[in-house]
C-alpha cells in the first residue's frame, strides 16, 4: 500500500491562516480520496510560512471494481422512458435484462464501474482541492485564472512504497507537479529532491526548515526559556503569540533584549501589548521587581554575529515604539491629573448605537443601575456609582485609542491617579480604580471572575444594561449570528452571580430597567416606523433629501438629551421633534406589560445560558429543567443551588427509585382528577387506613413535609433532598402492598389525597414530572 506526500510550495502563508489551512488541506483531500473509493491508514498536515504539506499513509493502490443493479421501467413502456433511463445508465437496450415483477417484466441494468489506480484518483481530488481551497482571502497573480493565499511556486505529489516512488501527474495553471521542493529562503535556497515523507522532513531539516509548528513553537518555548533564566527573569506566557510567531519562522533562533531603564515605569500591560502587537515580542518579566524588563524576539535566520544586528535593528524599533507609548501615556496622565472632564465630554460625541444613544448615555444607565447592584452584593454605593462614572472615560484616552484592547486596564491606572490628585483615601481608590479596570469582565469563559462588590457591583450593571438595552429595541441574537456579543453578556451576569453568591431578583430589577427603556427609546416596533416617517418629515421641512438625514441618531439625540444638528444651519427645538416623530402614545398600563413581557423573554433567555454553563458542570439538562419549572426561577443562585443538590440525590438509589415513586403517585392522581373531574389536595387521614403501609407512609410524610418546608426556607438544599429520599421506602412499600383505585370510594379517595401530599412534597422541591427516566 503506497504513502502519498502533497506539498504546495508558494509565498508566506499568513500566520493567522495557517492552522485552518492545515485541516482543510488534509479535509478536502481524504474526504476526496474516500469519495473516490480509496482507503488510508493515517493522515497528517503540516505547515511553514511558505508550505503545505500533507502525509497520507497506508493508502490502497486502486479503488474496488463496484456493480450496480438498477431497475427501469416496464418492457411495455414508451420508447421515450426506455430512452431517458438508458441515458441516465449509460448503457444500450441490448445491455438491459428482462425479469418477471409484480407488474409483468421489467428492465433491470446492471452498472459496472472498474477500479481506478490510486494515482488518477490522486491528480484528480489534488487538482480539485487547489482550484477550491476555502482561503479567508485570496489573490491571483500574472495571466491565469488560479486564486491562492499568496503566488504558488510548485507542487509535490509523490506516492511511494517499497518499490520506490512515483511523481503523480498533475498541471494546475501551468505549475506541473514533481518532487522537488527548497528549504529555507536565505540559508538553503536551493532546489533539492524527495522521495517520500520521511526523506522530506530529513532534508528540509538540513535545510534549516522545521515542518511541523509545534514542533518550532516546543523550540521557541525551550529557548525563550532558557535566555530568561539565564538573567534571573520569567517569560510572560502567551499561547496565541506563540502559535503565531511559529507560523512567521520556518528555523525559529530566539533572541534576548533589553528594554531601555527610560521606559520602565510604563505600566507593564503597555509594554506587553506595545511589544506583542507591533513587534510580535515576548516580555520577559523580572520576579523581584515585577516590571517587564526584557523582550525575546524569534528571528528567522542564524547569522555569523549570533543575532547581535538583529537584535540592535530590533531594539531601535522598539524605542521607537515605546516612546510614542510614553508620550501617550504621558498626556493621558495630564488629563487624569485634571479630572478627565474632556474625556466625559467627548463620551457625548462618541455613538454607542444609533437607538441607544452615545457611550455617555450608556455611562449614565450603567450609574444607574449600579446603585441597584451595588445594595444587592453588599458594595458601597456611592462608590459603585462613582466607578460607573468613571470606568469607560479611557475609552477617550489616547493610549487605548491606540491599543483598543487595553480598555478598562488604563482606566485602573487613570483613575488612580485622578483619586491621588483629590486625596481621596488609598481604600477608596483601590476599589474604584479596580472596578474601571474589571468591569468588562468575564469577557470569555475562562476569564477570572471579579470578586470585589464595587467591581462586581460595576460589572453587572454594565451587562444588564446591554442586555436590557438591546432587548427594548427588538435587537436579540439569531441562530450564530450575535453582532452585540449579548451572549457573553448574559454568561457573564451569570457567571458574576453565581461565583459570588449573589441573590438578585432579576425579573423585577429586568422589569424596571425595561420600563424606563422602553419609556426613553420608545416601543421597538413602532420606534422604526416612527423614525422614518421623522425622516421623510424633517427632510422635507427643510428642504434636503431624506437619505442625508440620520434620523436614529437624531431621535436618540433628544430622547438621551443631546441634540446635535446635521449642519450648522439646522435648528430644531424639542417641540418640533415631537411634533415630527408623532410618536404613538402608550399608556402607563400597556408600557408595564410591555416591560414584562420583554423581561420574561430576557429572562428566558438567561435560563438558556444557565442550562448551558450548568450542562458544562455536569447537571443534567432536565434536572435544570425541573427546577426552573419553580418558584423563584429568577434568583439564578438559587436555581444552580437546587439542581447541583437535586442532581447530587439522584445520582443515588434512594433518589431514583424516589422520583419514579413522585411521578407515579403524580401520574395517578392526573388520571383520577381527570375522571373525576375534582382535584384531590385536602383530606388524606390516617384512620381511613387500612395497611400498615398506607400508616407508615402518613407516618414517614409528617416526619418529611415540615422538615423539607424548613430546609427550603434556610436554602439548606442538602438536608431537603435528605428529608426528601427518606419518603423512598415508605412510598415503594404504599404501591407494593396497596391498591389504589379500591372499590371502596371513602378509602380511594383517601388514598388518592394521600397520594397529593406526595406530590406536593415533590413540588416544594422541583417539578419531578420533568425528570427523565
Amino acid at each position: 500500500m503506497p504513502d502519498l506526500l502533497i506539498e504546495l510550495f508558494s509565498e508566506e502563508i499568513p500566520a493567522r491562516m495557517q492552522a485552518r489551512a492545515r485541516a482543510d488541506l488534509q479535509r478536502l483531500v481524504t474526504d476526496g480520496l474516500v469519495e473516490a473509493g480509496l482507503t488510508y491508514t493515517s493522515a497528517g498536515a503540516f505547515s511553514t510560512p511558505r508550505r503545505l504539506a500533507l502525509t497520507v499513509e497506508g493508502l490502497s493502490a486502486n479503488s474496488p471494481t463496484t456493480r450496480e443493479e438498477r431497475k427501469g421501467p416496464r418492457t411495455d413502456a414508451p420508447d421515450a422512458a426506455l430512452d431517458g433511463f438508458l441515458r441516465s445508465t449509460g448503457l444500450t437496450r441490448d445491455q438491459l435484462e428482462a425479469r418477471d415483477d409484480k407488474k409483468g417484466q421489467v428492465w433491470f441494468a446492471t452498472i459496472t464501474k472498474p477500479g481506478r489506480p490510486a494515482a488518477d484518483i490522486v491528480a484528480d481530488v489534488l487538482e480539485r482541492t487547489i482550484r477550491d481551497f476555502p482561503w479567508p482571502k485570496s489573490m491571483r497573480w500574472g495571466a491565469g485564472s488560479l486564486r491562492w493565499v499568496r503566488p504558488l511556486h510548485s507542487i509535490i505529489c509523490l506516492l511511494s512504497d517499497e518499490s520506490g516512488s512515483t511523481v503523480v501527474p498533475l498541471t494546475v495553471e501551468g505549475i506541473t507537479s514533481g518532487n522537488t521542493t527548497r528549504g529555507h529562503r536565505f540559508m538553503a535556497p536551493d532546489a533539492f529532491t524527495v522521495t517520500g515523507f520521511d526523506d522530506y522532513v530529513a532534508k528540509l531539516r538540513r535545510a534549516r526548515v522545521m515542518l511541523d509548528s509545534d514542533e518550532r513553537a516546543a523550540a521557541i518555548r525551550q529557548e525563550a526559556d532558557s535566555l530568561a533564566f539565564a538573567r534571573g527573569w520569567d517569560i510572560v506566557p502567551d499561547d496565541g503569540l506563540l502559535a503565531e510567531v511559529a507560523g512567521l519562522v520556518e528555523w525559529p533562533v530566539p533572541l534576548m533584549g533589553v528594554i531601555e531603564d527610560r521606559f520602565l515605569d510604563l505600566p507593564p500591560e503597555v509594554l506587553q501589548t506595545s511589544m506583542k502587537e507591533h513587534q510580535k515580542f515576548f516580555s520577559a518579566r523580572n520576579p523581584k521587581t515585577g516590571r517587564i524588563e526584557g523582550f525575546v524576539t524569534v528571528a528567522n535566520i542564524v547569522t555569523p554575529d549570533d543575532g547581535a544586528t538583529i537584535l540592535a535593528g530590533n531594539q531601535r524599533v522598539l524605542a521607537a515604539r515605546l516612546s510614542d507609548a510614553a508620550f501617550f501615556y504621558d498626556n493621558d496622565l495630564r488629563e487624569a491629573r485634571a479630572g478627565m472632564e474632556n474625556w466625559a465630554e467627548g463620551l457625548k460625541s462618541v455613538t454607542f448605537h444609533n437607538e441607544l444613544g452615545s457611550q455617555a448615555a450608556r455611562v449614565r444607565r450603567i450609574a444607574h443601575i449600579a446603585r441597584e447592584t451595588a445594595i444587592a452584593v453588599g458594595a458601597d454605593v456611592e462608590h459603585a456609582v462613582l466607578a460607573a462614572n468613571l470606568a469607560k472615560l479611557d475609552l477617550r484616552s489616547a493610549m487605548v485609542g491606540e491599543f483598543p484592547e487595553l480598555q478598562g486596564v488604563m482606566g485602573k491606572y487613570y483613575v488612580g491617579e485622578a483619586g491621588k490628585q483629590q486625596n481621596a483615601d488609598e481604600a477608596s481608590i483601590e476599589a474604584i480604580s479596580k472596578a474601571a479596570r474589571e468591569h468588562y469582565a468575564p469577557l470569555g469563559p475562562s476569564d477570572e471572575v471579579p470578586t470585589a462588590p464595587v467591581s462586581v457591583a460595576v460589572a453587572l450593571a454594565d451587562k444588564i444594561d446591554i442586555l436590557s438595552s438591546f432587548w427594548a429595541i427588538d435587537e436579540k441574537p439569531t441562530g450564530s449570528k450575535d453582532p452585540f456579543a449579548l451572549r457573553r453578556a448574559a454568561l457573564g451576569v451569570i457567571r458574576l452571580l453565581l461565583n459570588n453568591d449573589i441573590k438578585l431578583q432579576l425579573n423585577s430589577l429586568l422589569v424596571g430597567r425595561l420600563l424606563w427603556a422602553l419609556s426613553n427609546f420608545g416601543n421597538a416596533k413602532s420606534n422604526r416606523e416612527g423614525i422614518d416617517n421623522a425622516r421623510k418629515a424633517y427632510a422635507q421641512a427643510l428642504g434636503v433629501d431624506e437619505d442625508q438625514l440620520m434620523a436614529e441618531e437624531l431621535v436618540t439625540q433628544f430622547q438621551t438629551g443631546e441634540i446635535v444638528m446635521p449642519s450648522a444651519s439646522m435648528t430644531l427645538d424639542s417641540n418640533t421633534l415631537h411634533a415630527i416623530l408623532d410618536r404613538p402614545k402608550t399608556s402607563g398600563q400597556d408600557l408595564l406589560s410591555d416591560a414584562e413581557s420583554i423581561a420574561s423573554d430576557l429572562l428566558a433567555f438567561l435560563h438558556d445560558r444557565l442550562k448551558v454553563y450548568l450542562r458544562d458542570q455536569g447537571i443534567r439538562h432536565d434536572i435544570i429543567d425541573a427546577v426552573l419549572a419553580q418558584p423563584g426561577n429568577d434568583d439564578l443562585v438559587l436555581v444552580a443551588n437546587r439542581a447541583t443538590a437535586l442532581n447530587d440525590m439522584l445520582k443515588t438509589d434512594d433518589g431514583k427509585n424516589l422520583t419514579q415513586g413522585i411521578k407515579r403517585a403524580s401520574n395517578i392522581l392526573t388520571q383520577a382528577e381527570a375522571k373525576d373531574g375534582v382535584e384531590y389536595r385536602f383530606g388524606a387521614d390516617p384512620k381511613f387506613a387500612e395497611t400498615d403501609e398506607e400508616r407508615a407512609l402518613f407516618t414517614a410524610l409528617d416526619t418529611a413535609e415540615p422538615a423539607i418546608k424548613d430546609a427550603m426556607a434556610k436554602e439548606d438544599f442538602p438536608a431537603a433532598m435528605t428529608a426528601i429520599a427518606a419518603l423512598r421506602g415508605p412510598i415503594d412499600a404504599f404501591f407494593e402492598a396497596v391498591q389504589v383505585n379500591t372499590d371502596n370510594q371513602i378509602v380511594r379517595r383517601n388514598r388518592l389525597n394521600l397520594l397529593s401530599r406526595i406530590r406536593e412534597a415533590g413540588r416544594q422541591i422541583a417539578d419531578f414530572g420533568k425528570i427523565e427516566g
